[in-house]
């Protein structure tokens, strides 16, 4: 997760901030609907790891309770 903040703060640098006016020269023409596209997927990365994380809770806690019932359970 500290790659992707650290890939936005970078790309963010770059492009001169959220607010950037229009790029001057053709080659920073080209680049920024490149970079709005990686701002894009870093924003579903994100949220992905978000309901991965919380997918995440939801079994350990699963895991939590069975091993209790198990635990009650003898052998």
């Amino acid at each position: 997760m500290n790659r992707i903040a650290a890939f936005t703060c970078l790309t963010i640098i770059l492009t001169g901030g959220v607010n950037a006016a229009e790029p001057v020269n053709p080659q920073e023409q080209k680049l920024l609907p490149v970079i709005k596209e990686i701002q894009a997927q870093q924003t579903a990365l994100a949220e992905n790891q978000a309901k991965i994380d919380a997918k995440l809770v939801t079994v350990g806690e699963a895991v939590r309770v069975a091993r209790i019932f198990s635990s009650r359970g003898g052998h």
